[in-house]
């Protein structure tokens, strides 16, 4: 057997970050690349978001022949590489937001529910960013891959698994060469609404050759027993987060009350939509998103300087005069003019933008809502599985070789029942 016919694994980006993962498989002359996200950083300020920027501060991968040519200059040699595909686990931008800079010719696949909704997502062209020579808008294709069905890419099949993570649709990835098995998580958990689909995964992917596991969890040891940590402190899980919501507005019957959550946490969405005993009324930018990748119709309101979305249903539209002054009868999604709330209401942050204390909009964000004598609650829940579901996730697959990603402390992950390697950017494992 010549090298060329072994298995490859390459780690281009993602390894000591929080997100951005970019790993290729190659066997032969087939590879594989997943996924395809950005690394969020804001605090370096960056002047744009040109795929050179992005390169320079490490942000993406420097991965040879899979980026558009009319993007990096770069000719694809496909003399080399004869099978060549690309996967993306989820919709969030550190996972996803560069697939528009993927050559064209390359088939890039997804579960359904994620194919479905990055175009509408980036229906303004403002969540994706932009192909060469294409309107900003513009959503290159995404082929919808079915649950489990094998996907030949020359010698490489790839098979999709749904998964629990805080973005709706989410999956994970069995890669197979052949002689090898990879697995890689993507963002994962067991505290969401799916852990029967994790543990699928798990069986799926047990005795793998390799695991590929985020560690988002392991990220802040320091936090572990601080009771003012954003990652390890508020509800346990998915429904104890939903259970608070309805506590709230149960406790406050004559309180304004509003919330916003992040528009790809579609499911935590409807939760709350369907349990809460106030009618929830959401954004028409929100509300569009539904309907455009659910088909269903909410009640939705627009600011003044709102267009307007012609598969809105008129019927389900209420005012934003009458939100301003309800403090009863509405649960409502507030995105702006935070100073026209009423003084002594409530606002719930579930996990919606600005993210975190990261993000250096974030505590100018919180202080408004103080200023405006409005209480200010955060009620998150983690995307991401903890130091004791990784263990379990870990101890599931029992991976002949465990590969920590997605994390600022990959060390702290073990692997009992193998090797454990610690990569570095563009270093290249042979199995």
């Amino acid at each position: 057997m010549t090298l060329k016919d072994k298995t490859t694994v390459t780690f281009y980006n993602g390894l000591t970050t929080i997100g951005g993962p970019m790993i290729e498989v190659a066997y032969n002359k087939s590879h594989v690349l997943f996924d395809l996200g950005e690394v969020y950083r804001p605090e370096l300020k960056l002047p744009d978001e040109s795929y050179q920027t992005l390169i320079k501060n490490q942000l993406i991968g420097d991965v040879p022949n899979f980026y558009d040519p009319k993007i990096t200059g770069k000719p694809i040699d496909t003399e080399r590489w004869e099978h060549s595909a690309a996967y993306i686990s989820h919709l969030h931008l550190d996972h996803s937001k560069v697939l528009n800079l993927l050559a064209p010719e390359i088939p890039l696949y997804a579960g359904p529910i994620t194919a479905h909704l990055l175009p509408a997502l980036n229906e303004n062209g403002d969540f994706l960013l932009p192909a060469a020579g294409h309107e900003k808008n513009y959503t290159r294709p995404i082929i919808a891959a079915e649950y489990k069905k094998p996907i030949k890419v020359g010698d490489i099949t790839l098979e999709i698994y749904p998964s629990d993570h805080d973005a709706y649709g989410a999956t994970g990835l069995l890669v197979k060469t052949p002689d090898k098995q990879i697995a890689y998580t993507g963002d994962i958990r067991l505290h969401g609404y799916h852990p029967d689909w994790v543990r699928a995964f798990m069986q799926a992917a047990k005795g793998s050759d390799m695991l590929i596991i985020e560690g988002t969890g392991v990220s802040w040891p320091e936090e572990k027993h601080d009771e003012n940590s954003e990652e390890f402190t508020g509800p346990k899980n998915e429904v104890e987060l939903t259970e608070e919501i309805m506590r709230l507005q149960n406790a406050n019957p004559d309180r304004q009350i509003t919330f916003n959550t992040y528009p790809t946490n579609v499911e935590r969405l409807l939760r709350i939509i369907s349990d809460s005993p106030r009618k929830v009324v959401l954004h028409a930018k929100r509300a569009h998103l539904i309907k455009d990748s659910l088909n269903e119709d909410y009640p939705y309101y627009y600011l003044p300087e709102d267009k307007k979305y012609s598969d809105l249903n008129p019927e389900f539209e209420v005012s934003y005069d009458e939100l301003l002054a309800d403090n009863h009868k509405y649960l409502w999604q507030t995105v702006s003019d935070y100073d026209k709330l009423q003084v002594g209401g409530l606002y719930i942050h579930s996990n919606a933008e600005p993210l975190g204390d990261f993000d250096p909009a974030y505590k100018p964000f919180v202080e408004q809502f103080a200023k405006n004598k409005i209480e200010f609650i955060a009620l998150r829940c983690s995307g991401h599985a903890d130091e004791k579901e990784l263990k379990e996730i870990i101890g599931g697959i029992q991976p002949v070789i465990l590969v920590p990603v997605h994390t600022l402390h990959p060390e702290l992950e073990e692997n009992p029942f193998g090797e454990r390697i610690l990569p570095k950017r563009g270093q290249t494992a042979t199995l």
